[in-house]
């Protein structure tokens, strides 16, 4: 495994890790070379006899692998042992047509995507929890009060609902964006040795939208062993997904701070975080998010200058894209299994993001207050008018609702209590409620969507 792993790398992986396996790769072989079997008995292409027994034999318990790993050793291939042993699992017609009118590419290609399509199932499932999870904090949070902020200053008052609304649209962004491309990643590729069907002729493209139909998958429309794009596609797929939850762990990261203090993550009694200080509480389902998308965003870069390679096929291209595709899976499940754990467990401090809200005494309000007084003197010397007193609080270090207070123009316009509401953060917070609880019940309806899909 190519991830980076700390303390968190045992959470649950719902099966991701296992689907990696050199057995899973073998059996996604023997699913390939069944459905091909059996497309090609089918059309007529081998005998029904044939097909019939090939299909009989691609099962995990006939591969010798033993065997294979004896034969790899003498020949120095990685896919002729194992079509050796399972003609030798076939019977005497069967033996005769395994893996007939196809090369090693069609196969290994077609289960690599296969195992792709599978994983992302089991990627889809943690989304789900992670949109449930979203849903339930920004709803909780629709009302919860903090300071927004631009430029790693305070700017205006948001809720944290607000923010949590952000990560849902950009979620479901992204897992619409994946389903999407699913027609053109996860595709069977049949087309032989250099892709124009030589071997098979027309009926090797009816055998190849059979294939696909079997495996659920779909028909690669120009079966080139030089197209990687779709490969690509898959891995920008991931990176994108888990921008999003790098996003919410860089929030976490900094904003429980102690001089911040508006979120942590949960901490289990008897964890250590450091060997020299006793007190440390570190974010490590953060810091394992972060770490593991850092990394994940530069591989997509390495698969767009492999996927140029010269001719109709290139084995350097394929050995890098095993590579990329196995390690963008790694570390895109270390990031959603974190994600899951964190969006379920996060701690929310609503006093202390309040404390924070108010803590310039109703300088984040400005904006409010000018437009208040832009009904009155127009916008332009509102504006002015709103910039000299935010000046005097920062430069002279003056409390901003005393030095509203204080000015003839602004008291003359409102009375004291009305300044006092006009500068509490609560009272200017827009449309942040409404957009956290749309987006609440548009992550719970989406997440209901993908578990009614699953298997």
């Amino acid at each position: 495994m190519r991830a980076l792993y700390d303390s968190k790398s045992k959470l649950d992986d719902r099966g991701i890790k296992k689907l990696l396996t050199e057995e899973s790769k073998v059996e996604s072989w023997l699913k390939i070379e069944s459905a091909l079997a059996k497309a090609q008995g089918e059309v007529g292409f081998i005998p029904k006899e044939a097909a019939n027994n090939i299909q009989d034999s691609c099962k995990i318990e006939n591969i010798d692998f033993e065997e294979m790993y004896k034969i790899k050793e003498r020949i120095g291939h990685g896919f002729v042992p194992f079509l050796k042993v399972l003609v030798k699992a076939c019977n005497d017609v069967g033996g005769k047509y395994v893996h007939y009118g196809v090369t090693t590419q069609n196969i290994q290609q077609t289960g690599q995507l296969y195992i792709l399509k599978e994983v992302m199932e089991v990627m889809k499932d943690f989304i789900s929890d992670i949109l449930n999870n979203l849903s339930i904090l920004a709803e909780n949070n629709a009302f919860t009060v903090m300071p927004g902020r631009t430029h790693g200053k305070h700017a205006i008052p948001i809720t944290y609902g607000y923010k949590v609304s952000v990560w849902i649209s950009e979620l479901i962004s992204s897992l619409n964006r994946i389903e999407e491309s699913e027609k053109r990643i996860y595709q069977v590729m049949m087309g032989g040795a250099v892709g124009s069907f030589n071997a098979t002729g027309k009926l090797g493209r009816k055998v190849q939208d059979l294939v696909a139909k079997d495996l659920g998958m779909y028909s690669m429309e120009v079966p080139s062993r030089n197209m990687c794009l779709h490969k690509i596609e898959f891995i920008n797929n991931l990176a994108m997904l888990c921008n999003t939850f790098h996003k919410m762990a860089e929030e976490t990261y900094y904003t429980g701070l102690e001089e911040i203090g508006e979120v942590s993550e949960a901490f289990t009694p008897g964890t250590v975080g450091s060997s020299t200080m006793p007190q440390k509480i570190n974010p490590k389902l953060s810091k394992g998010i972060i770490a593991n998308s850092q990394k994940l965003y530069s591989i997509a870069s390495l698969g767009y200058y492999s996927s140029i390679r010269m001719f109709e096929g290139d084995s350097s291209s394929y050995m890098l894209f095993d590579g990329l595709l196995e390690e963008a899976v790694e570390l895109a499940a270390e990031v959603i299994i974190r994600a899951e754990e964190l969006t379920r467990t996060i701690d929310i401090k609503k006093d202390k993001m309040k404390i924070n809200a108010e803590i310039n005494k109703g300088l984040d309000n400005s904006e409010y207050i000018m437009m208040e007084v832009a009904k009155k003197i127009g916008k332009d010397k509102a504006h002015e008018l709103m910039y000299e007193k935010a000046m005097q609080t920062e430069i002279d270090g003056k409390d901003y609702l005393t030095v509203l207070k204080e000015d003839k123009t602004i008291s003359s316009m409102f009375k004291e209590e009305e300044i006092e509401e006009l500068t509490n953060p609560v009272n200017y917070i827009g449309e942040g409620p409404e957009i956290a609880k749309e987006m609440a019940k548009k992550a719970k309806d989406k997440s209901l969507e993908l578990k009614s899909k699953m298997k």
